[in-house]
């Protein structure tokens, strides 16, 4: 006797399709429910069963060998029309199961229990359920076992829903806000080629290297999952590597750093600080298309101060605006060591410049 269709099928079915569960590989977590499950209630099979609109289909199962069957043979397909939980101590004594080949054979199923899968909403998804070939009875106990089981099953799924949302949710962030640094960094770009005079176009550049650092910082946060810390080594070679495409022909940016891990707001300032040094190296140290090298070398030493150089063996200070004390390049390095809580050393000399920072990380 084939079951009726649930009284909210259409309800059921969304809800069912709404964890993407359905034909996905079989995962540890759910085998070793049914099989637990199989052991504790001394049957021969049990399962993860999910009643689709034309099939039972099996997250898990310990004893069949299979993966799904048609739902006009579905026990389950009759459980998810009734309580929490149903037992069916001889399966051949039961008028939905007198007719049905699975039970009938010579080696049919005769005994069923199942605790059903059910939502917050109250809709049956289908039933953590156990069989054997002979009747028999669960005792209390193995029937509270099979329902917390049955809540166990639930809870994988409702944790691996919410994990896919929240995914989605952070791509649709990532995306956000990848497209509104890009937006802002266009505009602070179109900003400074219209400014009239040198100072502002030098603020500017210094907010649109700013955005460069947030927005480097943002996708290594993003690719690496691990909150508010940063590993600061692939950050700055991440950076180092945008700034390379800016350099003069001639020009070689080199980067030796050290595995270190620091705060994010700690790496937009070491970020902000590399950015803008480069970026007047380029524009100052190596004038009438002279070569060089612009080095960035970081290391954490044992007493957990985390040391940042950076330097270029150009033509030194001679005319350099932007590294005078009062400079903007100067100004911005400060706040940016106020932001650190360290000092900068700043180290002129005839073959280019030298500037050090050591800060503690968070």
């Amino acid at each position: 006797m084939e079951a009726n269709p649930h009284p909210l099928q259409a309800d059921r079915l969304r809800a069912l399709y709404s964890y993407e569960v359905l034909d996905t590989d079989r995962e540890k977590d759910f085998d070793d429910i049914v099989e637990l499950a199989s052991a504790v209630c001394g049957t021969a099979i049990s399962v993860v069963n999910l009643i689709d609109v034309d099939r039972q289909w099996f997250k898990a199962e310990a004893g069949l060998g299979v993966r799904e069957t048609p739902l006009a043979t579905s026990i389950c397909s009759h459980a998810i029309l009734e309580n929490e939980f149903v037992e069916i101590h001889d399966t051949l004594a039961d008028p939905r199961m007198q007719d049905n080949p699975l039970c009938t054979g010579e080696q049919g199923l005769r005994f069923y229990a199942g605790a059903l899968l059910m939502t917050q909403d109250g809709l049956p998804l289908g039933t953590l359920c156990v069989l054997d070939y002979r009747p028999k009875s669960l005792t209390s106990l193995q029937r509270d076992t099979l329902r917390v089981l049955a809540r166990q099953v639930m809870a994988q799924l409702e944790m691996r829903k919410a994990l896919k949302a929240t995914t989605l949710l952070r791509q649709e962030v990532d995306h956000r806000v990848k497209n509104s640094l890009q937006s802002l960094s266009s505009y602070v770009r179109l900003l400074s080629r219209a400014a009239r005079s040198e100072e502002t176009r030098d603020a500017l550049t210094a907010t649109g290297n700013r955005i460069s650092a947030v927005a480097t910082l943002h996708e290594q946060l993003y690719l690496a999952d691990a909150g508010p810390t940063v590993a600061l080594d692939r950050y700055v070679v991440s950076l180092c590597d945008h700034l390379s495409t800016g350099a003069a022909e001639g020009i070689v940016l080199d980067v030796a750093v050290m595995p270190v891990t620091v705060g994010s707001r700690q790496a937009v300032a070491v970020g902000t600080l590399i950015n803008e040094f480069v970026a007047n190296s380029y524009k100052h140290a190596f004038p009438g298309g002279r070569k060089g090298i612009v080095s960035i070398g970081m290391r954490a030493e044992a007493d957990g101060l985390v040391h940042v150089t950076c330097r270029d063996n150009g033509v030194g200070l001679v005319d350099d605006v932007e590294t005078r004390p009062g400079g903007l390049g100067m100004q911005i390095a400060k706040v940016i060591c106020a932001e650190l809580q360290c000092d900068l050393v700043f180290e002129p000399a005839k073959q280019g410049v030298a500037l050090k920072i050591a800060f503690a990380a968070e």
